[in-house]
């Protein structure tokens, strides 16, 4: 209470009131939004894990293909086949709102839609396991988009609960509990603001009776002066 600076007036005392009210309003829904927000990062964090295996499985499937294929055909050969793919992909982002968190959404749209432009080589040269191969890992390539964009929206799900829980610890530990003090402060000092006046009227009251009893002893030792006299 030493440290607290304030001029302890009813004026204040309301404007500290109404902080106290809109800070106690906004700690509920800073809460609020941290919960929601833990909630949707832990099942995004589930999601990752799940696809992240299955991404993994399917890459060690594309690997072995590749093994098997390089193991039946030459280096060169291999070069050569993949040297001039003829596909191509445009990759879009676009964003959407998870409790005022911004996550992208990743979206590849290829060139033509015919399955065998995947294959930038002819059939005759190369081996089946290497057409096994491209296939695979042309499946698992939209799988590992799809992972990172649940990564990158759990990364920034991440920041905004930390950034969240600060604000709400700065609200409980530290601004209400602040306010709520210099609250009590003030009413502190206007109670003893209102007994001392309360103190000072009644000695004002107490005075000005005696001396209307001083003056009416006065007045009534006159008016027997005088009776006497006459």
């Amino acid at each position: 209470m030493a440290g607290i600076n304030v001029n302890p007036t009813r004026m204040e005392l309301t404007r500290l009131k109404g902080k106290l009210k809109t800070a106690q309003r906004g700690h509920k829904l800073l809460k609020d939004k941290r919960d929601e927000l833990m909630k949707q990062f832990l099942d995004t964090v589930r999601e990752v894990r799940s696809l992240r295996a299955e991404v993994e499985e399917e890459l060690m499937t594309v690997h072995g293909s590749f093994t098997v294929a390089s193991a039946l055909m030459s280096s060169q050969a291999m070069e050569q086949a993949l040297l001039d793919p003829k596909q191509s992909v445009e990759l879009t982002m676009t964003t959407r709102n998870i409790m005022s968190v911004q996550v992208p959404i990743y979206e590849f749209h290829t060139k033509t839609q015919s399955d065998s432009d995947i294959y930038p080589y002819g059939f005759a040269a190369t081996s089946g396991e290497l057409d096994t191969a491209v296939d695979a890992l042309g499946k698992v390539f939209q799988k590992m988009l799809k992972l990172a964009q649940i990564e990158k929206s759990a990364q920034l799900m991440a920041e905004e609960i930390e950034k969240t829980r600060r604000r709400v610890n700065a609200l409980e530990y530290v601004m209400i509990p602040d306010t709520q003090e210099t609250i009590r402060y003030i009413t502190m000092k206007l109670d003893e603001n209102d007994r001392a006046t309360t103190t000072r009227l009644m000695k004002v009251k107490d005075m000005l009776l005696a001396e209307a009893i001083e003056e009416r002893r006065r007045q009534d030792e006159s008016s027997l002066e005088k009776f006497r006299d006459a």
